[in-house]
């Protein structure tokens, strides 16, 4: 395989990253993809946004073949989603309460709610959720814990990470040398993921502090 070189006005982001996956992709071909995705689900600053469509412009340059992207990008994701799901298995309930417990501002009645919420919604929160930056390699951990069935969260992680993988390949297969593109409209996608995520925790914050402060004015 030939070295895939960045056309992009922002290298200083992508260059890194681009350069390892190119790395990985030389030295084992389409496998190479599959382990960079298997690792970008353990270590989450690695973005799949670049990833993905650099597989994507790799099997267009006939390195190997689409079909190779898709298919090992797409074992990657199942396979890092598993480990972090026996890690929420090794982890436990009661283990992850305790832990919880000593976290400031949250009580138990939080954690409750929480598992409440993935008793109802657990197998929606799986599938969509690898689709969702961020989410897409913690929400594996809450599925260990809760001890969803093995075959249905890897099915549901099969089926998520395939529509999610096949958009950001085929978008790299077809921009060409122009792959890194994608990498910035997802990055929009991201950020507002980020901005919603730290509007829920402020919110949240903000609720705990005054629900303290009323107990207190209270007593």
């Amino acid at each position: 395989m030939s070295y895939l070189p960045l056309q992009t006005g922002n290298e200083s982001t992508l260059g890194g990253v681009a350069d390892w996956a190119v790395t990985m992709m030389e030295t084992i071909g389409a496998p190479g993809a599959g382990l960079a995705i298997a690792l970008e689900n353990l270590f989450p600053p690695l973005p799949s946004e670049v990833i993905l469509p650099l597989a994507g412009f790799t099997a267009s340059r006939g390195d190997f073949t689409l079909f190779e992207a898709l298919f090992w990008t797409t074992a990657g994701s199942v396979v890092g989603a598993y480990l972090l799901y026996l890690l929420g298995v090794l982890l436990g309930r009661d283990r992850m309460r305790t832990l919880v417990s000593k976290v400031p501002l949250v009580d138990l009645e939080d954690v409750d709610s929480v598992e409440a919420w993935f008793d109802r919604h657990g197998y929606k929160a799986v599938f969509f959720g690898r689709m969702v930056p961020i989410f897409r390699s913690l929400v594996s951990i809450p599925a260990g814990i809760e001890r969803m069935p093995v075959w249905k969260f890897l099915g549901l992680t099969l089926a998520g990470s395939l529509i999610w993988n096949t958009i950001f390949v085929l978008s790299g297969y077809y921009l060409g040398e122009n792959w890194h593109l994608v990498e910035q409209y997802a990055g929009i996608f991201q950020k507002l993921v980020i901005a919603a995520v730290v509007l829920v925790v402020a919110f949240f914050i903000i609720s705990k502090v005054r629900k303290v402060r009323r107990k207190r004015e209270a007593s």
